[in-house]
């Protein structure tokens, strides 16, 4: 079997175990632990997942990070994306409107965590670098910011795909205000058929 269809095989068999958890256990924090602990389990296969296999924007192209979509369903559900990124970026604090979990793979990216405050800001409550075999899990409402800074490949897992969540909000802060989070405008297709 060569890399290529290796590395099928172990998406195919972790998005189905993160189906079983969803379905058996719905959505909490002890069922999006599980999610992350399996996460990372594929994250352990670093053989599988390069950046040389999954590249980053080439310099100078406009952006610093791309998405490789690796595996959804039909209904676009379970959407598991590679995010490979090389030079600084950031995102402002958002949430997800789905559930989501982070699993580094190479590279560290820090996440902050917040709270909406009464004056409808937000406050930092915490931070966590996501790193080989580490990452961090979300539910739909959870608010969170990505910082980076050198060459990541991180695993992003979504309850529902990107282009399915037309209401993920993020905050603005020089006008203290939310707005609607654009569309990722760098997702390419990664998923192989059937070997």
């Amino acid at each position: 079997m060569d890399r290529t269809q290796e590395r099928h095989r172990e998406i195919e068999s972790t998005v189905a175990d993160i189906r079983e958890i969803e379905k058996r256990d719905g959505v909490t924090r002890e069922s999006l632990e599980k999610i992350r602990a399996r996460l990372a389990k594929l994250a352990a296969r670093k053989d599988l997942f390069t950046l040389e296999d999954f590249p980053p924007p080439e310099p100078g192209a406009g952006r610093t990070s791309c998405l490789y979509r690796l595996s959804e369903d039909a209904d676009h559900r379970f959407a598991l994306y590679a995010n490979a990124a090389n030079g600084t970026y950031g995102t402002p604090a958002h949430n997800h409107t789905t559930w989501a979990v982070i699993v580094g793979i190479e590279g560290d990216e820090l996440n902050r965590f917040y709270d909406r405050t009464n004056e409808g800001g937000v406050r930092e409550k915490g931070q966590h670098v996501v790193r080989q075999g580490a990452g961090v899990a979300f539910l739909p409402e959870d608010l969170h910011s990505i910082h980076i800074d050198g060459r990541t490949l991180n695993f992003h897992m979504y309850g529902l795909a990107l282009e399915q969540l037309h209401r993920r909000e993020y905050y603005k802060p020089k006008e203290n205000a939310w707005a609607v989070f654009p569309a990722h405008s760098d997702i390419r297709e990664a998923r192989t058929a059937h070997a």
